[in-house]
This record gives structure tokens, C-alpha cells and sequence, in this order.
């Protein structure tokens, strides 16, 4: 039974290994794991065994924890009824004990509890999965799209595993066999039901043993031919993964395992994103192996929750289908292929983005970046890289994306920001203020500490402006040698490479790098979050070091200093919505409120999404360039949720939220569903204003 079912496992092992490694390479993840071992160390310890992130979720990942701890615990009962097998064979007596701990009764009362424990997750489990039906909640269970009977035949398998398990202990207790005299609670009381009978026994205690070992070795075959190979495969997912997520950074384009030089760069040989499933690096399919179709992700993804076709899990499930289904034929080799039909070359064929791809354009143009799906699966699959090689093929290869993104990328070509505004216009906020800001010509005066780091926005977007001006202000009071770069000053490339547009990115991050390292910049602060995460982490991606910080965080340093002294009480009830790229892409989530509680007469109330599971604003990844065409419009969802909290005012710190949250509150305004005195301000304009007074 075991040869036959290890055979049939590592079958399918190969074969999934030879599928993913039929893939691009990936060697900076092997690298990356090589040279942070301790780090890796830790990170199994907390992510796999100590499951943190599955226990963020409490109902459902008390349960998984308990389930997942009895496979580690229960394969030394495993290893027992092996024993008892092989010594009952050769001696006649299968009283078999692991050495040295086998007779300890801890060890017995562990494996019971955890069985009994396994059951109890199993009854959860249950209890989840029909109060979560997509039967009856349709897209807004989280198992929507999900293999529902893979799951339920898994419950059914683990359940086999337990109920033998007792059987097989009880009888070996009326037999005389058992190796513990105490401890072994529940297999006790089975014991007590069972036939106490010398011949009942033996044979009750036989077939338990091998109804035991056979569930399991059937339980093996299917879990490596179902989604549950994230048994084996989530401890590797995990150790491969970036750290400390997958957020923050994008990742450079790689073309067979090297970052991608695009002076050198020839269509007809290197790899430009992905636009078939042969464009997949290992580690993708890695990711789609160890899909858990647990459906976190799509719970918290703000385009699925208004309506549109972007489901995170079914964008790895869908690829995953689709690698699996063409998989004999991609791994048949060249001669082989040769006699293949037309329709098999269309399945190798096939391309990843199109209207009868495996994934359809509004599916990929849904997504803002937010980070909510890689935020919350439980086994580091990062989604948003899949997103990204595959929008740089659609842009770079294909040409085909939505039509006004080509406008906003035409504007960062030719005028350096996604408005297409003179760049002479970005210094024009600094008129409106009654003390000097330096403008860095070529270098940075010796008494400047901090450049500024103004973005688009908030030179040349009205409301962000106000922002802009505040910090200004802040800063100045505070006694913070700032300086700016004005003129000189280009968009950071977010927007450009969020679309796809790696080139333009590298272009002009690679201009920005140039004025920076020319005038002298250590250090910046930035008001914009996409400034700051592009500037902070992508830009030493090309050379760029700096130390950057949020203006948020240095302004909550301020008030700590007492630099900043916030004295007028201003008496409202305040909301404030967590910017995705401050929040979840770079854990900025306790300075921003940090200034509101020292602000006198603030009442800060929390919307029900906030922090890590922040709902989006409908501006990131380049979708504040874009027409939202399909279901409720994201920022009209984040304001209803706002609006929950009954506030005067909501705060942010961020120009694109202050934008999106703002376009939506004028529209309830007209609509006669929000005060006609709420508005959305920068953590900074109340602190300003609080500064001072009126």
C-alpha cells in the first residue's frame, strides 16, 4: 500500500516540478533565501508553524491552526501503528513504543488532544464553509470560484484520519498494546465502547491499524492532485518569497533570470513581462500551486467589492487551470510538438490577456495596487506581481491598455507629469506663502537638510496643493531647513510603471536619480505616499539611495519634540482612511493618528476597515488615469463607509486620496446624503490649523 501510494505521490511531484521549472528562472529568490537565513529561520517559525496571518482571521484560524499542528503531531501516531505493524508481522505481538518518549503519558495526552482538537476545527471548518455558501451569498462569500468539492472531500479525509485513529488506539488498549498507561484521555473513553473482547480486540485493533495507514496514503495521493498541496508547498512559498512581503517595491522586469537592460533589450529574444503562461517564473507557479482558494484575498479586494470581474484568487486559479491543462504538451518537447493538432498549439499558444484569454483586459486594468490580497493570504502569493509582468506585456508589446492612460503616459514623456502642466508651474504654491522656500538650483545649500519632494500633485492639483502648503508651513515653524526643486523636480514614474511602462519608468527615475545625486539629496520627505514608496524603495533599484520619510512621519516626530505645538481645540469627529501605499505597502499606519491625538478637541472614530484591511481610494495603479466603466466606483464605496462614522470631517495623507475622497463626497453632497460641511483634508491641514487658530 505505501510503495504503490508513494509511487502515484511522487509521480505527480515530478511532474510538478518539472512544470514549474519549465517556467522562467528565478535565482534572486534562491539568493535572496541563501543569504538571509536567520531571517527565513524566524519567518517559518512565525508564518508557517506559528500561522500569524491565518490568526488575524480568529474563527477560521484558531481551526486551521489546530488542524495543521495534528498533522505534525499526529505523524508520530503514524509512526506507532507502522511499528506495531512490522513488530506485530515478526514477533506476534504489536506492542510497539518510540524509544525513549514512546511511553511518556504527555506525549499520549498531546496526541489525543490534538485530535480531539483536529475534530473540533473540522466542525468549525463546517460551520464556516455553509454559513459562507456562495449558494447563498453569491460573490460575496469569499469561497465564490473556489473547487467547493475538493474542499469538502478533504473535511471527509481528515475526518477518516481521526475516527481510525481512535479506533486503533481504543482496541490497542483492550489488547494490551498500547504503550501508554495514562494520558491518552479520548482514545480511553473509545476504548471503553469498544469490544473488550480478546479476538474482538486483535481484530478490531488490525483493521484500525491499517484502515489508519490507508486513509492516510489515500489522503496523500489526493492531496498532491488538489489544492491542498499547499501542504508541502506553502513552507516553500513562503521561504522564497520577498521580504518583508510582497509589497512596497515593484520588481524589476527579469528576461531569463536577469534584470532586463533595455538599451540592449531585443523583443524576438528577451521576455518582456508575461504573455503566456511559458513567460511564468518558477515561482509563480509556485504561487499557483500553493493557492490556498481560501478566498482572503478577494474578501478584502476593493474592485471584486464593487462589482468588477478582478477576483485576486481566480487570477491565480485561472492561470493555474490553464498551466495544468497545458502542461503534457508544454513539457513534450520540440519534436514532439511538431505532430501536435491546431488546437493544441492554441493552448500552448494562448495568450494570458485577451478578451478569450485565460484572462480577460478588464480583469487586469481592475486593479489598483492596493496590496489587500498580498496583504492577507496566508502563504505569501504575490499577486500583484503577476498583475504587473502581465500589464508590461499588454503596454510594451501588445499596446493595448485603456485609452486614457496613453495620455497620461504621452504627459510624463513629454512634460514630465501625467497632467501635461508646464514644469515651470511647479513652484508656483510657493508664491502664495509669506516666508522664503529654497529652490535647489545644482546643489543643495549646506544649511538645507531635507529636500522637499513636492510630486505632481501636490505642485499642481489644487486641493494637494493646500497640503503642500501646509507642510510647508509646518515645517518652516518647526525650524526644518527645507529646500525644493521646482522646475528640476519630475514625476517619480509611479504612474508609469503601475501602468506597465517599465521604460518610461526607468527614464524618468533615472533623470530624477541624476538631479538628486548631482544636487547633493540625503535626505527627502515627501507628501505623496507614491513618492515616498517609489523614491524610498524602488529608486535604489537603479542606484537611487536616499533616506526618505512621509511627511506624517515627521510631523508626529515634530509634535513629539514639541517643535509643533497644536493648540487650538478643533471640535469634530474625525474618519480617517489608511492611503494604501502609506499604510499597507510600508506599515505607515500610527503617525498619521498620532498628530490627530494630540490635536485638542479631535474625536477620532475608526471606519470598520482601517489599518491592514484599509479599503482603497480607486487611485493606485495608474487607475487615477483611468475611467472606472464597470460596478460601484471604489471611492464612492470608500465614502459610504466613511459616512458610517457620521463625521465633519475625513482625514488622509495622501493627494490621490484627497482627490478620489473628495470627487466622492461632492457627489453626496449634490445627492443630498452628506453634510454640506464635510470635507477631506491632510492630517497636516489639521495640524496647521490647529497651530494656528483661525
Amino acid at each position: 500500500m505505501t510503495a504503490v501510494a508513494v509511487a502515484l505521490a511522487g509521480r505527480r511531484v515530478l511532474f510538478l516540478f518539472r512544470l514549474a521549472t519549465s517556467g522562467q528562472p528565478a535565482p534572486e529568490r534562491i539568493e535572496h533565501a541563501k543569504a538571509n537565513v536567520g531571517t527565513e529561520i524566524k519567518t517559518q517559525l512565525v508564518e508557517v508553524f506559528g500561522q500569524r496571518k491565518l490568526l488575524k482571521w480568529t474563527p477560521s484560524g484558531t481551526a486551521h491552526f489546530f488542524v495543521m499542528w495534528a498533522f505534525f503531531i499526529l505523524a508520530s501516531v503514524y509512526l506507532e501503528a507502522y511499528g506495531a505493524l512490522i513488530k506485530g508481522a515478526i514477533t506476534g505481538t504489536p506492542d510497539f513504543h518510540i524509544p525513549i518518549i514512546g511511553t511518556w503519558p504527555v506525549l499520549g495526552f498531546l496526541q489525543d488532544f490534538i485530535a480531539v482538537a483536529c475534530l473540533l476545527g473540522l466542525v468549525a471548518f463546517t460551520a464556516i464553509r455553509l454559513k459562507n455558501s456562495p449558494k447563498k451569498l453569491g460573490r460575496d462569500s469569499r469561497f465564490a470560484g473556489s473547487h467547493l468539492g475538493g474542499a469538502w472531500l478533504t473535511l471527509f479525509m481528515i475526518f477518516n484520519v481521526v475516527w481510525t485513529l481512535f479506533l486503533a488506539r481504543g482496541a490497542a488498549i483492550n489488547t494490551g498494546n498500547f504503550p501508554y498507561k495514562s494520558g491518552a484521555f479520548a482514545s480511553e473513553a473509545v476504548a471503553k465502547i469498544l469490544p473488550s473482547g480478546e479476538t474482538a480486540g486483535e481484530v478490531l485493533e488490525g483493521a484500525g491499524l491499517l484502515l489508519h495507514i490507508g486513509v492516510m496514503l489515500v489522503f496523500l495521493v489526493l492531496v498532491v492532485n488538489s489544492k491542498h498541496l499547499h501542504i508541502f508547498t506553502a513552507p516553500l512559498n513562503v521561504l522564497f518569497s520577498r521580504r518583508p512581503d510582497g509589497l512596497g517595491a515593484a520588481q524589476p522586469m527579469r528576461s531569463n533570470g536577469k534584470e532586463l537592460d533595455f538599451e540592449e533589450a531585443d523583443p524576438e529574444v528577451d521576455v518582456f513581462g508575461r504573455g503566456k503562461i511559458t513567460d511564468t517564473t518558477w515561482k509563480g507557479f509556485l504561487d499557483f500551486y500553493t493557492c490556498t482558494e481560501c478566498g482572503r484575498c478577494q474578501s478584502q479586494c476593493p474592485a471584486w467589492n464593487t462589482g468588477k470581474p478582478l477576483s485576486p484568487k481566480m487570477l491565480i486559479l485561472d492561470q493555474r487551470d490553464h498551466a495544468l491543462a497545458a502542461a503534457p504538451y508544454l513539457l513534450a518537447g520540440e519534436e514532439a510538438r511538431a505532430g501536435f493538432g491546431e488546437d493544441v498549439l492554441a493552448l500552448l499558444d494562448k495568450p494570458l490577456v485577451a478578451e478569450d484569454g485565460v484572462i480577460h483586459p478588464d480583469v487586469l486594468w481592475s486593479c489598483t495596487n492596493c496590496g489587500a490580497c498580498v496583504e492577507q493570504c496566508p502563504v505569501d502569493i504575490e499577486h500583484i506581481d503577476h498583475i504587473l509582468d502581465m500589464r508590461r506585456y499588454q503596454v510594451m508589446i501588445e499596446s493595448s491598455f485603456p485609452s486614457e492612460a496613453g495620455v497620461m503616459l504621452k504627459n510624463l514623456e513629454n512634460k514630465g507629469n501625467p497632467w501635461g502642466m508646464s514644469e515651470m508651474k511647479r513652484a508656483e504654491w510657493i508664491e502664495e506663502l509669506d516666508f522664503e522656500v529654497p529652490i535647489v538650483d545644482e546643489k543643495m545649500p549646506e544649511d538645507v537638510e531635507y529636500l522637499f519632494w513636492v510630486g505632481c500633485a501636490g505642485a499642481l492639483e489644487d486641493r494637494a496643493k493646500k497640503t503642500t502648503k501646509a507642510v510647508a508651513e509646518l515645517l518652516h515653524i518647526a525650524g526644518v531647513k527645507f529646500g525644493v526643486l521646482g522646475p528640476m523636480e519630475a514625476c517619480t514614474g509611479d504612474p508609469a510603471r503601475r501602468l506597465g511602462m517599465e521604460f518610461l519608468f526607468n527614464m524618468l527615475a533615472q533623470q530624477n536619480i541624476e538631479t538628486l545625486n548631482e544636487a547633493g539629496v540625503k535626505k527627502i520627505v515627501a507628501t505623496c505616499p507614491h513618492c515616498f514608496n517609489t523614491l524610498a524603495n524602488e529608486y535604489p533599484q537603479l542606484g537611487g539611495t536616499y533616506e526618505v520619510i512621509h511627511h506624517t512621519q515627521m510631523l508626529a516626530h515634530l509634535v513629539e519634540e514639541g517643535k509643533l505645538t497644536p493648540i487650538t481645540p478643533i471640535e469634530e469627529k474625525i474618519t480617517y482612511h489608511d492611503p494604501c501605499f502609506l499604510g499597507r505597502h510600508n506599515k505607515v499606519y500610527s503617525q498619521p493618528r498620532d498628530i490627530m491625538a494630540k490635536v485638542p478637541g479631535v474625536q477620532t472614530q475608526e471606519m470598520h476597515r482601517h489599518k491592514d484591511r484599509g479599503f482603497c481610494c480607486g487611485a493606485g495603479g495608474a487607475r487615477m488615469w483611468m475611467e472606472e466603466r464597470i460596478g460601484k466606483r471604489i471611492n464612492t464605496e470608500r465614502v459610504d463607509e466613511a459616512l458610517t462614522t457620521d463625521p465633519d470631517t475625513v482625514s488622509t495623507a495622501c493627494p490621490f486620496c484627497l482627490v478620489m475622497l473628495g470627487d466622492a463626497i461632492n457627489e453626496k453632497k449634490n445627492a443630498g446624503e452628506a453634510k454640506e460641511t464635510l470635507e477631506v483634508v491632510d492630517v497636516a491641514q489639521l495640524l496647521i490649523k490647529s497651530i494656528k487658530g483661525a
